[in-house]
């Protein structure tokens, strides 16, 4: 029987990780929300841009897509780096040149540069999620990660909340100094990259020892509770090269493929979806938001209950069925109301399984194959960035209709759904969960 911490340890311990989170993670949502704005912006300015210059669904598609080929390759070495050089130097680099790349998109004019321009947009933002996620483990316990995860990326779902109806009104600026609403819509949002860019650098702290605003007591004791949940990965392999070469790493990568391709599909593609019901650009920023206010509230809620239970794999795969489901039936359905309906409830799913999702290979490793291994899983996810948007408007350009896409679509997160369940019972056939036992 395990011997239970006193009350007055685990009220200091909680003191101690509020003290925490109240520092970093407002800070760090911020950051990814001016960088997923910086990343899918592209389908609304797809409204204007895609007419003014003349693409078709498939160049769109292509050009949303190749962002993460360029993420892909340099997904790994970035977060290497970032573990050997420090968060604070790699996260502000990382935000500095996305941000200046993000606004030369205004500058796009043929389809040649829109795809120079979307890869060069991927190798710059390379390593900045799964760099966030390392830089978490550094300062949380495997039985608070999936609740401080789904905290932080909150700021997914929330930047599409607010993003989505502010890009559908930059879209207004029209003919301002000669230029187009889709242009203004990459400078203006490409502006706070810089900014927080900078302050990234004076703001956050590498590592729980270098943390001045803690006092010297809880220094020592978050120390000290960090050291204890390395102690507890799954595998204490320290190479990267050991933490590529994983089976286990593998398979939580192609899990996280089918787990993003929903996600992505529809942040490239709703708004045009979305613009088919005879709405207005903001109209249309304001009803594409709503799936992702949805995902907002299910993934503070289904990471907390998570954390609460100690169970992952339920946790992981009952929302990606839902997503599929909900996916399924909105492509076999006409009316706006009932579609927008059931592609919040996917949002529900969408979202819900991220939190829980990366309590598995964020407990996996330490040192550099940690680095190494989270940034995979990540790069591999994000293929799907590339895939996805690619079938919609390969799809769309073929028969004309979003209702064959979307179907193909709602297979991806069903295939991880029984990917999760197989790796469950090949890793741990005789327990309920894939990734350890919160302590």
């Amino acid at each position: 029987m395990v011997e239970q911490a006193p009350s007055s340890s685990l009220a200091e311990r909680e003191r101690l990780f509020r003290k925490v989170r109240r520092r970093l993670i407002p800070f760090l949502v911020v950051c990814y929300f001016v960088a997923y704005i910086d990343r899918v912006n592209v389908g609304f300015a797809a409204l204007g841009m895609n007419k003014d210059l003349g693409f078709t669904p498939l160049v769109y598609g292509w050009g949303a897509g190749i962002f993460f080929l360029g993420y892909f390759v340099f997904e790994v070495p970035s977060n290497v780096i970032l573990d050997r050089l420090g968060a604070r130097l790699w996260i502000a680099r990382i935000m500095l040149t996305w941000g200046v790349i993000s606004m030369c998109m205004a500058l796009v004019r043929g389809a040649s540069s829109f795809y120079v321009l979307r890869f060069l947009l991927g190798v710059a933002e390379a390593g900045f999620f799964p760099g966030m996620l390392l830089y978490l483990t550094y300062w949380f316990p495997a039985d608070q990660r999936a609740k401080v995860v789904g905290l932080f990326m909150l700021a997914n779902p929330i930047s599409t909340v607010i993003g989505a109806p502010l890009s559908g009104a930059l879209l207004g600026i029209e003919g301002f100094l000669g230029l187009k609403g889709w242009q203004w819509l990459f400078i203006i949002e490409g502006i706070p990259s810089l900014l927080l860019g900078l302050s990234v650098y004076f703001y956050l702290t590498d590592r729980p020892a270098h943390a001045r605003w803690l006092a010297p007591e809880d220094r020592q004791t978050l120390e000290r509770i960090m050291e204890d949940d390395r102690s507890r990965r799954q595998i204490q392999h320290r190479s990267w090269a050991q933490g590529l070469s994983n089976p286990r790493v593998l398979a939580l990568g192609l899990i996280y493929f089918g787990a993003c391709a929903s996600n992505y599909g529809l942040s490239f593609w709703l708004p045009q979806i979305v613009k088919t019901f005879g709405v207005t650009n903001f109209q249309t920023g304001l009803i594409a938001a709503l799936p992702y206010a949805c995902g907002a509230a299910a993934m503070v809620f289904w990471g907390a209950h998570s954390d609460r239970t100690g169970e992952r794999t339920g946790h992981v795969a009952f929302p990606l069925v839902l997503t599929s489901v909900c996916i399924l039936v909105s492509s076999q359905i006409a009316n706006p109301y009932w579609k927008m309906f059931l592609l919040c409830i996917a949002g529900l799913g969408i979202f819900a399984v991220l939190p829980p999702f990366w309590t598995l290979p964020t407990g996996l490793m330490t040192g550099a194959a940690a680095a190494a291994s989270i940034a995979l899983v990540n790069s591999i996810g994000n293929l799907s960035g590339f895939v996805a948007p690619y079938m919609i408007g390969w799809i769309k350009n073929s028969t004309d209709s979003y209702g064959l896409a979307l179907a193909a679509l709602a297979a991806l997160p069903l295939i991880a759904m029984v990917a999760v369940l197989v790796l469950q019972h090949r890793t741990h056939p005789s327990t309920p969960n894939v990734a350890v036992p919160s302590p």
